[in-house]
């Protein structure tokens, strides 16, 4: 908030996609002004929630960013625009580069000439690489195994370079497995041919799949297969309204801070959470590890429940897999493929 105490003009990168619709959701119910830039890539317009101005555009168009930046008088920038799919960044890592690392420093440059305050960045646990002590806490080292981990911890030390040059500061947020949609079914993911393991779970609950594939039953789990920290993406969007109060309240400080419940599921628990809410047994096909999964991933959350006022509200699996199940069955009724 300013002097006056109203809210601050945001704008939001990626907010057609499927966290930055939730986020942008999560800011205008909690009266902040929200102007979204989107090139469309991976999102969706219609995603866009009503009351926030829309610009379809890249986040590399600096004459684009700086007229928004300068209309909207845009105070702090949250920046979700980028890819994601780990697996596509071995295969093709130039394009991770450019589209994360490259165009973000060209945005970061648009907030510096523009006299944005404020930056929250959207970063993830692949920054970690495969930890050696889990729960991993910001403090573990970071190796990432990937282009795309690489890619998001580049942009990090970027914005820690530029926070210390310029009036400026920053909130990096890694997060773990996101799932779940909006619970009031506005907004869900809405990507076609995701990864995720519930977004894939479900959609083969409804029978858009044939299978669920669990890859690798032999890690060092309790069942053999791969665990993970799962966070509602409805938290984790109240967690970016939350870092932005943080960064408006002490303009000098800047965090790293990991999202995720400090709890993990395995694949074969997640789908057992698929068999109960849809009373179905979602068929799971066995194959061979993916290079480089770690056997475990969970976070050590300590530190965001220390700096900010964040608790999570839907903390449960059972949850989480509900209303993504009930945002598959949305996109089926309105023939969205």
């Amino acid at each position: 908030m300013n002097a006056q105490g109203s809210k601050l003009p945001i704008l939001v990168t990626g907010g057609a996609g499927y966290i930055g619709s939730h986020a942008v959701l999560a800011l205008l119910d909690a009266g902040w002004p929200v102007t979204v830039i989107d090139n469309l890539t991976t999102g969706f317009e219609w995603a866009v929630p009503e009351g926030a101005v829309f610009a379809r555009g890249d986040i590399s168009d600096q004459p684009l960013v700086a007229r928004l930046i300068e209309e909207q008088g845009i105070k702090a920038i949250i920046h979700f625009a980028g890819s994601v799919v780990v697996p596509e960044s071995v295969e093709d890592p130039l394009k991770y580069y450019d589209n994360n690392t490259v165009r973000s420093r060209s945005l970061i440059e648009s907030a510096i000439k523009g006299g944005v305050s404020h930056f929250i960045f959207s970063s993830t646990a692949a920054t970690y690489g495969i930890p050696e002590r889990v729960p991993v806490a910001e403090d573990a080292g970071n190796r990432p195994i990937n282009p795309y981990g690489w890619s998001k911890l580049m942009t990090e030390r970027m914005l820690a370079d530029t926070a210390f040059a310029h009036p400026i500061n920053f909130c990096a947020l890694r997060y773990f497995n996101v799932a779940g949609a909006d619970p009031n079914g506005r907004s869900g993911q809405s990507t076609q041919g995701a990864t995720h393991l519930i977004k894939v779970a479900v959609e083969a609950a409804i029978g858009k799949r044939s299978h669920v594939s669990v890859y690798g039953t032999d890690y060092d789990t309790p069942d053999g297969t791969g665990v993970r920290d799962y966070i509602h993406v409805s938290d984790l969007a109240d967690a970016h309204v939350h870092a932005l109060e943080k960064l408006i309240a002490e303009p000098r400080a800047s965090h790293i801070m990991n999202c995720g419940y400090g709890r993990g599921f395995s694949v074969l628990e997640v789908l057992d959470s698929v068999d109960r809410v849809t009373n179905l047994r979602v068929d799971r096909r066995m194959e061979a590890r993916r290079a480089g999964d770690p056997d475990s991933l969970v976070a050590d959350n300590g530190r965001i429940l220390a700096t900010l006022p964040w608790r999570p509200r839907l903390d449960d699996l059972d949850t989480i897999v509900a209303h993504a199940l009930a945002w598959e069955r949305t996109l089926a009724e309105r023939g969205v493929r």
